[in-house]
């Protein structure tokens, strides 16, 4: 994490409008990455990127992620509980908890309070999208996350997104992916404009 470079970031985004900052934690070698000999190290810099984006009026949120430093629920949580969430906020991203074996609804409901942003997005397991589908389509109890999100009182940007097929002919065009996510929430009640 670089501290000039997000600083940087936050400036352009708040030049731009913009009023979360995502902060993606570094990729690693999850084969020998040591988590435990990390930590300490993790938090020091969240919490120190976290102040200087907060001093420009933007949110940071924190965004788990398979293949980075903080990939597991376990790893997910120690951060969480350590950082200061008066500068580092929550942003999960609910297919990639799904797909580390975390329970999507569980962990947002237990950081409900500092969730700020999500990517909201479903998980199959097919061989598709890596293994991520359009809403609706797949194991994410989506209703009862977006549930949980209207009750946090929070002012939450929600992004919907579907990661890409590597080395594979597109299963759906991405167009129709997000036809077919955006009918899934009109289902649920959601309107569009």
């Amino acid at each position: 994490m670089n501290l000039a470079g997000a600083v940087a970031t936050g400036k352009l985004v708040k030049k731009l409008g913009g009023t979360v900052i995502v902060i993606g934690p570094n990729g690693v070698r999850r084969d020998s990455f040591d988590f435990a000999a990390s930590k300490a190290n993790i938090i020091a810099a969240l919490n120190e990127v976290g102040r200087a984006i907060t001093d420009l009026g933007l949110t940071p949120v924190l965004h788990q992620h398979t293949g980075t430093c903080i990939e597991t629920r376990d790893e997910t949580y120690a951060v969480m509980e350590a950082v200061d969430t008066r500068y580092v906020k929550f942003g999960p991203d609910v297919g990639q908890l799904q797909k580390g074996g975390s329970d999507p609804v569980k962990v947002v409901k237990d950081f409900q309070s500092i969730v700020h942003h999500v990517h909201l997005k479903d998980f199959d397991g097919g061989p598709d999208f890596l293994g991520y589908c359009p809403l609706g389509r797949g194991k994410v109890n989506v209703p009862a996350i977006v549930d949980l999100l209207e009750k946090s009182g929070n002012d939450i940007m929600i992004m919907v997104e579907l990661d890409p097929s590597e080395g594979r002919p597109m299963a759906m065009a991405p167009l129709d992916t997000a036809r077919v996510s955006k009918q899934y929430l009109q289902t649920l009640g959601y309107t569009f404009r």
